[in-house]
This record gives structure tokens, sequence and C-alpha cells, in this order.
């Protein structure tokens, strides 16, 4: 039971040290202007908020999290915040 326990948690401290931080988002989204660069360069988003033609899609980091917010097809603005941990 012990041995089990050690190994979830082991897998749990690995998956969490395997998370991109704020500024290493950023970097990898720096050119992405579209949304389907930004799927290229990012994957999938933790979030997707839709209200009429604008998106918000959220990154979740190690430190914080990432928004982009979206304009039809357009990367239009992008943000960091937040700590980890806090919801």
């Amino acid at each position: 039971m012990t041995a089990r326990l050690a190994a979830a948690l082991l897998i749990a401290l690995l998956l969490g040290a395997c998370e991109d931080n704020k500024q290493e988002i950023l970097a990898k989204a720096e050119n992405a202007t579209s949304k389907a660069e930004l799927l290229d360069a990012l994957g999938d988003p933790d979030d997707v908020v839709k209200v009429g033609p604008i998106e918000s899609w959220t990154y979740r980091a190690a430190n914080g999290e990432v928004v982009f917010l979206i304009t039809g097809d357009r990367v239009a603005l992008k943000a960091a915040g937040g700590s980890a941990g806090k919801d």
C-alpha cells in the first residue's frame, strides 16, 4: 500500500514539473496571430469562454495562467496573471 502511494505521489510531482510557466507559454505563442497558429503553438486551451465573436482562451501555467483574447480568427490580446493554486 505504501509503495502505491509513493508511486502515485511521484507521478503527480513529475506531471506537475512538466507544466510550462507563463513566460514559456507567451514565448511559444509570440508569433501566433490567428486561432490556428495559437492551436499549433500551444494545443487546446484549458478553458474557452465565448461571447459573440469574442473568445477568451485560457492556458494554465505552473505559476498562474495566460489568457488570449480572440476576435473572429485573430489573436487580439495576450495577458498573463494570477498565481498557481488560486481559483
